[in-house]
């Protein structure tokens, strides 16, 4: 899933069609319903559906609250349907990395993209869970999973 905004952008937007991304609007809030069915069709044909569900940017020290409303979707869940939650770590370049304010994604892109050195990425696989409770306990559920591996 991406910001709807993604689609225009040369090459990028091309890029996320391939992979089938739902792509959301995250001001509109009446199409909310709208996104939801898209989220479950996807889900319907068994696709791998990542989400990130702070729905902004940070400084990439600090856990944000998730937004819960896309994992509607989630109620009820399909059978046999798990969510693994993800943790990705920057390490050391986690405040170069940062996406914070109001910076333009090709600024963001071109200042990362320009950094000197290497930086490492590692995502943590946490343990999968049975989405249960409804959209914000399944939010929160994730998030305590990730809070947890952070410390």
């Amino acid at each position: 899933m991406a910001k709807a905004e993604l689609r225009a952008v040369p090459l990028i937007g091309w890029l996320c069609t391939l992979n089938r991304t739902i792509f959301v609007s995250r001001g509109d809030r009446m199409g909310i319903e709208r996104q939801v069915a898209d989220l479950r069709d996807a889900l319907a044909h068994a696709w791998a559906i990542a989400i990130f569900p702070e729905g902004t940017t940070g400084d990439g020290s600090t856990l944000l609250p998730f937004k819960p409303a896309l994992l509607a979707a989630l109620d009820p869940a399909p059978a046999g349907l798990m969510i693994q939650p993800v943790r990705i770590d920057y390490g050391e370049a986690t405040a170069e990395l940062a996406w914070v304010g109001d910076e333009h994604g090709k600024d963001h892109a071109a200042r990362v993209l320009n950094r000197a050195g290497r930086f490492t990425a590692t995502l943590h696989f946490l343990e999968p869970f049975v989405p249960e409770g409804g959209r914000k306990a399944i939010a929160a559920e994730a998030r305590a999973r990730i809070e947890a591996a952070g410390r």
